[in-house]
């Protein structure tokens, strides 16, 4: 059953699918923005974290994914519920968790540059990373935010002033046009193809310092999890961009699919990107190490302490 454009505005079907992604953003929100703060805290613990490239985009691209929940939470919410919403309301929020989703892609992106790098340059990597890290990231926000905003006034225009201030109550996506989907798949072939390149670059690395090294058999694992990771950002997009908006019930099932492969990425990438490091393992079990011994000493001096006052002077 295929419906109208008209209808679907107003369906019931497009409550429904806002109210389930209301409560996956929700559940994805609490379980990675834990993480996330947990990762946080180990790294701005310890200053040698703290400057290397790898560990401030890790950081980055946690906080990226955390917000990004949080904003899709905030916008599914006020199309499931109704909110009456401004239409430039919508759009702003809307914008930004768009955003943020480009700012992941593109963390993961420099991510890997950064791990070609240190594995296949290692002494420039460390001149080279500390010149640049924050240049790169300032601009890479830079960019993302004028071709928003560009594309946001190019979409906006067709629209008068007076319908941007009504009230929406399904709360309508802005840069679903033509020109938005056509730069965001080049954005998006571009980023996979620079993710691709560098690790294949890896890898060929790895094979060529021996097969039966234990770290190279660690790396791969870890190349075949990352590649499997941005596999779970990128295809769900893709398909997203390509496809536009359209209604039906075989969109519903399909956009549920879609958005749930794509959720999984977005609740695993603490794990993937995060503790699987070993280092940050080794530092989270000294942690919870040195808590549990805090928490066992604290409990023994406050026994001596009922102790002392339970005894007769």
């Amino acid at each position: 059953m295929s419906l109208s454009a008209e209808h679907c505005n107003i369906s019931d079907w497009l409550r429904l699918e806002a109210t389930v992604k209301a409560s996956v953003y929700a559940v994805i929100f609490c379980f990675a923005t834990g993480l996330t703060i947990l990762i946080v805290a180990i790294v701005a613990q310890n200053l040698q974290l703290r400057q290397e490239t790898r560990y401030l985009l890790l950081c980055h691209h946690l906080l990226c994914v955390s917000f990004y929940c949080g904003l899709g939470l905030i916008f599914q919410a006020m199309r499931a519920l109704h909110a009456n919403s401004p239409l430039l309301l919508c759009w702003l929020v809307f914008g930004v968790q768009l955003s943020l989703g480009e700012g992941i892609l593109f963390t993961l992106t420099l991510m890997a540059a950064d791990t070609y790098l240190v594995v296949c340059w290692p002494l420039k990597s460390l001149s080279v990373g500390n010149v640049v890290k924050y240049r790169v990231l300032v601009g890479t926000w830079f960019f993302i935010i004028l071709k928003n905003v560009c594309l946001f006034l190019i979409e906006g225009t067709s629209v008068t002033q007076e319908a941007i201030l009504t009230s929406e109550p399904l709360c309508p996506v802005i840069l679903n046009g033509v020109p938005a989907r056509a730069s965001g798949l080049v954005f998006l072939i571009l980023l996979l193809s620079v993710f691709l390149i560098s690790y294949s670059l890896i890898y060929h690395e790895g094979r060529r310092s021996g097969h039966f090294n234990q770290s190279n058999i660690k790396a791969r694992k870890t190349i075949l999890i990352h590649l499997m990771q941005m596999g779970l950002h990128i295809i769900p997009t893709l398909i997203f961009v390509g496809l536009g908006k359209m209604c039906g019930v075989f969109y519903f099932a399909l956009n549920l699919s879609l958005f749930g492969v794509f959720a999984s990425a977005q609740c695993c990438s603490p794990l993937v990107y995060g503790l699987w490091n070993r280092e940050l393992q080794s530092r989270l079990y000294h942690w919870m190490d040195c808590q549990l011994w805090y928490g066992h000493r604290s409990q023994e001096e406050q026994k001596t302490v009922n102790l002392n006052k339970t005894q007769p002077l």
